[in-house]
């Protein structure tokens, strides 16, 4: 008789890492996002629409809690949870995980971050509810991995009133986002600072980016500010330069690799259902040698990727982790997922590139991954400066 399939692709068993309780609660997230998120993900990343009746699905979740327990059940998780939260979003879906991450994470940990008491209590519950959603404009047409030094969005400011005048491209949410968090140069005194644009503010404008191959449910946005006039009580007080969303976009680049890990653990998931179920030449196809050796490659990749996800999480919460170990680890996992979804689309065959086998979605999705929060150059020279001292950024 033959053994019985390890189908897990936590081969190592980094989830007993997590307490009873929360393995349980993810058991629960895992079956609430299958039954309740996944079958309305696929028509729409086909159509590239946002599936607005998911947001209240979505919102009962209460995702916001888990990571800011204030605005949840106040029962704090661990920073392990987190990335496995994390995880099970992107192995569901990766457009849906990015819609929830630009809004949890960057939008509004912009603002817990940032902003005064009186900010968080205005904005934050609402959020938290997903009756307000967020998004987070910081690059620009000309300027993606350079914005830091060369950002052209300005803000000046009359009285108590600051204007707003430039273009910002790639924006998640962009084009249907409530409040959204609009990165700009002083022009007194060039310093970076962050402001909260409500929806419909005059000379605010957002346009779709039409034609993606990737995360095509994401509503990414080209927006132009043309005198957009901002009350002072708008501007996040406690933004005083890049440094500070800097912070904001180290915590979420390790939220990356764990998103890159989850694509790659659903990756190797269809590939293996594939490969059991594919019958040629009379046989399962994952009875052959090559076939095998696409599985094992794949699980290696998936296996070193929890290994330095789930460090990272526990240096996050020892209060040990710095920018430059995030760095590699998005740089890192982004390789890896990228090897397992093409492997994995690979092992379907002709069946890999078309959307019934849903392998398709997620090998264009990991494109996008690969490519934002900082390309895998730029991690890497923010970790060979670190290793070196010497900075080798032009």
């Amino acid at each position: 008789m033959p053994k019985p399939a390890n189908a897990s692709p936590d081969f190592f068993g980094f989830a007993g890492l997590l307490s009873d309780a929360e393995q349980a609660e993810l058991a629960a997230i895992r079956d609430y996002l299958e039954s309740e998120i996944k079958p309305l993900t696929q028509d729409a990343w086909d159509r590239a629409e946002f599936p607005f009746a998911a947001v209240g699905k979505i919102a009962k979740l209460r995702l916001a809690g888990y990571t800011y327990p204030e605005l949840g059940d106040g029962r704090p998780r661990s920073e392990l949870f987190s990335g496995f939260l994390t995880m099970e979003l992107n192995r569901v879906d990766p457009s849906m995980a990015v819609f929830s991450g630009v809004h949890t994470g960057l939008a509004m940990g912009s603002i817990r971050g940032g902003g005064s008491p009186e900010q968080r209590e205005r904005w934050l519950p609402d959020m938290a509810a997903m009756n307000k959603i967020g998004a987070f404009a910081l690059t620009e047409p000309e300027g993606g991995s350079d914005v830091a030094g060369g950002m052209r969005t300005t803000a000046r400011r009359e009285g108590d009133t600051w204007v707003l005048d430039g273009a910002k491209r790639w924006i998640g949410n962009g084009t249907f986002a409530d409040l959204v968090v609009v990165w700009a140069r002083d022009v007194a005194d060039g310093n970076v600072k962050g402001f909260v644009v409500e929806k419909g503010t005059p000379g605010f404008t957002a346009t779709k980016i039409e034609g993606k191959i990737a995360l095509r449910t994401v509503q990414n946005a080209d927006i132009v500010l043309d005198g957009v006039r901002v009350p002072e009580a708008d501007r996040l007080q406690r933004i005083d330069s890049f440094r500070d969303t800097a912070a904001v976009l180290a915590h979420t680049r390790g939220g990356v690799a764990w998103q890159a890990l989850g694509i790659a653990v659903r990756a190797y998931e269809l590939a293996r259902e594939y490969a059991v179920t594919r019958v040629q030449f009379g046989r399962p196809i994952g009875s052959f040698q090559l076939i095998q050796d696409l599985l094992v490659k794949m699980l290696g990749n998936i296996t070193a990727m929890f290994g330095i996800v789930v460090r990272l999480n526990q240096l996050v919460a020892a209060g040990r982790s710095s920018a430059e170990q995030a760095a590699l680890a998005k740089a890192f996992t982004t390789t890896r997922m990228r090897e397992c979804v093409a492997w994995a689309r690979e092992l379907f065959g002709g069946n890999g590139i078309v959307l019934d086998y849903e392998i398709a979605k997620f090998f264009a999705d990991a494109e996008a991954v690969y490519s934002f929060e900082g390309s895998r150059e730029m991690n890497t020279l923010i970790v060979g400066k670190a290793v070196t001292g010497h900075s080798a950024f032009v």
